[in-house]
């Protein structure tokens, strides 16, 4: 077992940021992944959201009254990675570090496998890789890293689909009897989404979500531990 890790920022608070979702479902995986980051960092957390749900992430920095690291539980390049969170860190009270978003990482990559696997999905079964999308350029290069660590570990190449912004979509990407790993953190309209086009368009398999895998975990941890520090604070 990994040893804990040092308290990242001389004990900050630490504020993980997600999407969020009008219907409250991926709010119980960035509740379950905080908590345990920040009992495996021994720090005091709290899970935000940049809209849809709350807490707000401007919210929970305005009121902050001790330096705070922000990780953003996203998974690739977009506008609330590029733009919304570091506007907010900016605006906030205290000093403020923000950490790189999650994605593409190999502890990703380890996390669909495993879900892949819990799935059905067989070796050397076709898989197609569904990401949410972006329309920021960025975001194409995340995901096809994305898909290559997954290969990696699948042992063949993987095809990439978005749901929105970017690239193709499922239903001109999946073949039938593909297996689809969903790159997609939570529950929600998008996983949902996913799920029916893979099955409309012949996947034998449609794994779950990432979650709040003991990978993910272990990477917010390492996002918390090596962010930047941060400035002065905002006046």
């Amino acid at each position: 077992m990994t040893a804990p890790a040092h308290r990242p920022h001389q004990q900050a608070h630490l504020v993980t940021v997600a999407h969020g979702t009008r219907d409250g479902s991926g709010s119980p995986v960035a509740e379950a992944l905080t908590a345990a980051v920040g009992a495996r960092l021994g720090v005091p957390a709290t899970a935000s959201y940049v809209e849809l749900a709350a807490p707000l992430l401007d919210d929970v920095l305005a009121a902050a009254t001790r330096p705070v690291v922000v990780v953003p539980l996203l998974l690739s390049s977009g506008l609330h990675v590029d733009s919304d969170v570091p506007e907010a860190v900016a605006a906030a009270p205290v000093p403020t570090a923000l950490a790189a978003a999650l994605g593409p990482s190999p502890l990703l990559a380890d996390a669909m496998c495993d879900r892949l696997v819990e799935a059905g999905a067989h070796p050397g079964q076709p898989v197609t890789m569904v990401a949410a999308g972006s329309r920021r350029p960025g975001s194409t290069a995340d995901l096809a890293a994305a898909a290559r660590m997954l290969g990696v570990l699948r042992g063949a190449p993987v095809r990439v689909a978005t749901l929105s912004g970017l690239g193709e979509r499922p239903e001109d990407v999946v073949r039938p009897g593909d297996a689809v790993a969903p790159y997609l953190l939570a529950p929600g309209f998008f996983a949902r989404r996913c799920a029916e086009l893979a099955r409309a368009a012949g996947a034998s398999v449609v794994a779950d979500v990432i979650g709040a895998h003991p990978a993910v975990v272990e990477l917010v941890a390492h996002r918390a531990r090596v962010a930047p520090r941060s400035a002065v604070p905002a006046a």
